[in-house]
């Protein structure tokens, strides 16, 4: 008798189970025939900034009913390595075709410039820029010597012109740290390291029309413009006056005063 209570025990729980299994799978087919077949999608694995370069760390896969796909969505995550997001993509969003791109003109500086302003480049040395110490999205000051009496060192001034004025780039580096050039031979794409990158020749600047006109007049005067580098949250304007060969010798300037006055010639009555 208790060989026969557990057969049937057995008979009906397998009957259950053929029963759950046939729902089941009766439900699985409704679901693949309203949305699809499950397909293999790359999503981000965690939030990707504007102009943030794609990496196997940011990106993963997942399965999504076809219905459900993204038009343009990416099912490889190698066709997305060192592509650029164009635009924020939050974490499980599909990565497609228009959220990305990849290096050229449109991730270059254009992009970084705010509205209004204009990007303008000066050539400096190490003496001029910190040492080569600047990276993108530095701020400084610059400064410049006025010379506007024909070279009389009296006369002199150097002017604190700009204050607080955003770098754009430095060289090929542009600001939010992307970190490559461009494409070069076999399609390899060279990184740059921006906390040691020292090999440029120019500083681009974030600039107002009308400071970019200044920048221009005084290259063209021949001053030799001076970056001074400050902390990034320090916003404050300081009124600063210009500071002149008498300012430097400070109870030394009257003795150079007559100095000079004594090799000006006398003017005739």
């Amino acid at each position: 008798m208790n060989n026969r209570a557990f057969t049937l025990s057995l008979i009906v729980a397998a009957l259950a189970v053929f029963m759950v299994y046939s729902y089941i799978e009766g439900r699985e087919n409704e679901f693949v025939k309203k949305y699809g077949h499950k397909v293999p999608v790359v999503v981000a694995s965690r939030d990707i900034n504007e102009l943030e370069v794609l990496d196997d760390r940011k990106i993963t896969m997942q399965n999504i009913p076809k219905n459900y796909v993204a038009p343009g969505a990416y099912n490889k995550k190698d066709d997305l390595f060192n592509t650029i997001a164009v635009a924020p993509i939050l974490k499980g969003e599909q990565i497609t075709a228009p959220r990305v791109t990849f290096p050229g003109q449109s991730t270059g500086l254009s992009r970084q410039i705010s509205i209004g302003k204009r990007a303008i480049s000066v050539r400096v040395s190490e003496d001029q820029a910190v040492s080569k110490l600047l990276k993108p999205g530095d701020r400084v000051d610059v400064l410049a010597m006025i010379d506007y009496a024909g070279g009389r060192k009296e006369f002199m001034k150097v002017k604190t012109v700009l204050q607080d004025v955003l770098v754009l780039s430095t060289g090929l580096s542009v600001t939010n740290t992307l970190p490559m050039v461009g494409i070069k031979r076999n399609d390899i794409i060279k990184q740059l390291n921006l906390n040691t990158y020292s090999d440029f020749g120019t500083i681009t600047l974030e600039l107002d029309p009308y400071q970019v006109q200044k920048i221009i007049f005084l290259e063209r005067l021949g001053s030799r413009l001076s970056l001074a580098l400050r902390n990034n949250d320090d916003k404050k304007m300081v009124r600063i006056q210009g500071t002149r060969l008498f300012d430097i010798l400070g109870e030394d300037a009257a003795e150079a005063k007559a100095f000079f006055s004594e090799k000006q010639p006398k003017q005739g009555r």
